[in-house]
């Protein structure tokens, strides 16, 4: 009903008392202001103003407009204000989408780091499989997506599509063994003197798993015995002593200490890991995540102090 302009004009001559001090603030001529506050006048249906020998003062109908009219615009001016910040990615709102894994060590660690350089922004994360991410980034329901794909798993994005991707690291699967095993203390495991063993996997898939392809390279199929979704829960199982299982080597700092992580040569299942975002106006704050992404992956894949030591 009431245009913004017209409305700032009136909060100006209402708090300076004077069309003249409105006129000088705003840059209007007096004969403008006039004509603005007479048609803000005859859209509120009465005068908004008491015309005094030396400038003016607010009528009861002012009083009220002046009131609602200060708080449309000082929530216009927070809008500008929240606007600005979140183009210059410096404030708004960041959602940020990442797989089970990468919750683990990767995706806090950028955030921390990102926190300290954005203080402002307001961080939002959710948990999913990298085809499901892929999905939200699409429907525009997240501004940043953590993905891995498997060799067997889910299609990444192509050039052409709405979805860009950009590589973060390459991650290698250890297999997990109880501390007391008797291959805990080997320079590498080989997937064949693990034919006997007990495997701890997660639910039945669909298709082929890297678990079933690297065993199958390896001559044996892995039977398994205990089933569980989320990566912590199977090392607890492995750390109870009743299986073994694979664990990527950007979870290995999270690894409890009564679990030994062991490289597996040759036959070792790889993945690579993936930030996505939009390839058409990705945020800036989506883009300023980048760098501590791409830092934290590269501490994660820096080589061990010594060849020996516990990828833990």
């Amino acid at each position: 009903m009431f245009d913004t302009e017209a409305l700032r004009l009136f909060d100006v001559a209402a708090r300076t008392g004077s069309f003249t001090a409105a006129a000088a603030e705003l840059n209007y001529t007096q004969s403008a202001v006039s004509r603005r506050i007479a048609a803000l006048e005859a859209e509120a249906g009465g005068p908004l103003f008491e015309r005094l020998p030396r400038g003016v003062r607010l009528t009861p109908a002012g009083e009220v407009l002046h009131r609602y009219a200060r708080e449309v615009l000082e929530r216009l001016d927070r809008a500008g204000e929240e606007l600005a910040a979140l183009h210059a990615g410096t404030g708004g709102r960041l959602r940020v989408g990442a797989f089970a894994t990468a919750n683990a060590v990767l995706v806090p660690h950028a955030l921390r780091a990102f926190r300290r350089t954005h203080p402002g922004v307001a961080v939002r994360l959710v948990e999913g499989f990298s085809a499901d991410l892929i999905d939200a980034l699409r429907n525009a329901a997240i501004d940043i997506a953590v993905v891995s794909d498997y060799f067997a798993g889910p299609h990444l994005p192509h050039p052409a599509d709405d979805v860009q991707v950009v590589p973060l690291l390459e991650d290698e699967l250890l297999i997990a063994l109880p501390a007391g095993h008797r291959l805990a203390g080997a320079d590498v495991v080989h997937l064949r003197d693990l034919r006997e063993e007990s495997w701890i996997a997660g639910p039945p898939p669909d298709d082929i798993t890297p678990l079933g392809l690297a065993c199958a390279r390896a001559g044996f199929t892995p039977r398994v015995d205990i089933r569980i979704t989320a990566w912590i829960g199977k090392l607890g199982y492995v750390a109870a002593g009743l299986g073994v299982t694979l664990v990527p080597v950007m979870a290995a700092p999270a690894v409890p200490a009564d679990v030994v992580l062991r490289p597996i040569g040759d036959l070792a299942p790889r993945r690579m890991v993936y930030a996505a975002l939009p390839r058409t106006a990705p945020l800036p704050a989506a883009m300023a995540l980048l760098a501590p992404l791409r830092e934290e992956a590269r501490r994660l894949t820096a080589p061990p102090a010594s060849p020996g030591a516990a990828a833990g």
